[in-house]
């Protein structure tokens, strides 16, 4: 489900969500300057991507909130939990039919890497086993399902406790 920084090539026409760390004194809230910090992801060019550290969610980062999240609608009193995947306060591009950047502040990353390191994948997998199920294959395709969403998490959860012990924000984007 994720993509490591080793090379390998992204699918083609389909949503990704990019997840960046970024020093807090360096982040700005301007869309120019966040279209900028992913420029190097319109190019492809993988190996200048594996100099930031970041996280690629392919198309299925929505079946990953709902892990983490539950069911929509979403539950916003409970955060950090809301905030692995998509949560991240909004910056508008000017084009509103485009999705929003997402930023998560440094204490907020924080807070993701701890419920993370503490979370225990089994009890996140139950709730949405069969929904998730449902939508890869069924029964058959449990173990590589789950074996699926156990690797993201794992992914999620270095990301994130990375980001953590140095203090960086994350700032998420939705790339085609």
């Amino acid at each position: 489900m994720m993509l490591p920084c080793s090379g390998a090539l992204l699918p083609l026409m389909s949503t990704h969500l990019h997840l960046r760390a970024v020093p807090p004194p360096a982040l700005r809230n301007s869309v120019n300057w966040l279209q900028r910090l992913f420029e190097d992801d319109r190019s492809g060019d993988r190996a200048r991507v594996c100099r930031h550290r970041e996280e690629v969610l392919d198309e299925d980062y929505r079946e990953q909130e709902l892990l983490y999240a539950g069911s929509p609608p979403l539950r916003t009193e409970d955060p950090p939990r809301t905030e692995v995947v998509l949560g991240g306060r909004p910056v508008f591009l000017p084009d509103r039919g485009k999705p929003p950047f997402l930023v998560l502040t440094a204490a907020q990353a924080t807070r993701v890497a701890l419920f993370l390191t503490s979370a225990d994948f089994e009890a996140l997998w139950r709730p949405a086993r069969s929904r998730l199920l449902a939508r890869h294959g069924g029964i058959a395709a449990e173990p590589r399902t789950r074996g699926a969403f156990a690797a993201a998490h794992r992914d999620l959860t270095a990301f994130y406790v990375r980001t953590a012990e140095c203090g960086d924000a994350v700032v998420k984007w939705f790339m085609d």
